[in-house]
């Protein structure tokens, strides 16, 4: 019998502009949420940061993107 885990998918509104400091970031938070998936759209007018995992803080998030000095907001 196959378990199926249902992963959740939360996407921020941010102000990164930087593919670098992108990619730094990404580091860290994957470093932070265990088993996650994070990627950066910075194409996309709102600079989409798309974090899916089973255990995602979004205080967590919001709060180390402000720590660089970033805006972050949970889009609904």
């Amino acid at each position: 019998m196959e378990t199926t885990i249902n992963s959740t998918v939360e996407v921020f509104k941010t102000n990164v502009e930087d593919s670098a400091r992108a990619a730094m970031l990404v580091g860290l938070l994957q470093k932070l949420i265990t088993n996650s998936r994070v990627n950066f759209d910075l194409e996309d007018c709102d600079r989409i940061l798309r974090i899916e995992g089973l255990d995602i803080s979004t205080q967590l998030v919001i709060g180390i993107l402000e720590d660089h000095g970033y805006l972050c907001q949970l889009l609904e």
